[in-house]
């Protein structure tokens, strides 16, 4: 019989506000977490820590121990195609950190957003600066333990250089398909973007298009959230599984597919812990509920 948890571990976005394992580790527990996803630093700043190495032995530890997979979500500031130098340069020390610490609390990978072409240029401009700022990070990867780099598409507000997977193909050829890039899929930004997810074969043909696009094995991480608005909205907003626009049956479908095969989901859902566990819960319903 095939291993569920195996096929498509899930857990949760955790709180680490007192220590990566004090904090971070109980609060997987409590909501029954099979993979985790941390910040490292501000999520809304530019100021970094250099973490404690205490905490960062426990964490990784503990997910040793419990096999629970983690990842980390980069500051959403990053924009690698901002027409402004200074938002440009504090960037690459960003992400610079994060990849980091990636390696150091043993994170499969980081996660990043994929930018948005500001101040009016071309998006072949906007690409070519993601090329000059990006690929040097991704080529300093040269160890067996760090982390991959995991592009995540928005829902499409503004100028987005991806929201709909198909624009991952420009993204992913400016940067030479690293070998160490990836592909995290936010379920409620890819619906927002014009993805159906919802409608019947909407997930197959969202995943199938992905793959096509990309290359298999690129799909490494899965943000598990419903939308409280339309298909096509361009707007990000969260719901807690099946109590949005997108439903259950997407997300049953999701672990059916071949391009999940091992790939974690992570919520990222509105409301506390008991909400988080409930959403966690009923992914697992879901994923035991096919195969």
């Amino acid at each position: 019989m095939t291993d569920k948890r195996q096929r498509n571990p899930i857990g949760g976005h955790v709180p680490v506000a007192g220590g990566l394992a004090a904090s971070g580790i109980s609060y997987a527990d409590d909501i029954g977490a099979e993979a985790v996803q941390v910040f490292v630093a501000n999520p809304r700043g530019w100021a970094t820590t250099s973490g404690k190495p205490d905490q960062d032995e426990k964490f990784r530890g503990a997910c040793r121990e419990r096999g629970i997979p983690a990842y980390i979500h980069a500051p959403y500031l990053i924009n690698f195609a901002s027409h402004t130098p200074a938002t440009a340069a504090n960037s690459v020390s960003s992400l610079r950190h994060s990849l980091r610490r990636g390696r150091e609390i043993g994170a499969r990978g980081v996660v990043v957003h994929t930018g948005a072409a500001t101040g009016g240029r071309a998006r072949e401009t906007a690409l070519a600066q993601v090329k000059l700022l990006l690929r040097p990070l991704l080529d300093g990867l040269t160890h067996d333990d760090d982390p991959w780099l995991l592009l995540e598409p928005t829902a499409g507000q503004g100028a987005s250089l991806c929201s709909q997977v198909g624009d991952l193909g420009p993204y992913f050829e400016a940067l030479g398909h690293h070998p160490r890039l990836g592909v995290c899929l936010d379920t409620c930004h890819v619906f927002a973007a014009g993805h159906d997810l919802a409608a019947p074969g909407g997930v197959k043909r969202t995943l199938d298009e992905l793959e096509a696009v990309t290359g298999p094995g690129r799909l490494r991480l899965i943000h598990a959230n419903d939308s409280k608005d339309v298909v096509g909205a361009h707007k990000d907003r969260h719901a807690n599984i099946g109590s949005g626009h997108i439903g259950t049956e997407a997300f049953a479908d999701l672990m059916t597919h071949p391009s999940t095969e091992g790939v974690p989901l992570v919520i990222e859902t509105p409301g506390r812990k008991e909400g988080h566990a409930a959403d966690v819960a009923r992914l697992k319903e879901l994923r035991g509920g096919r195969g």
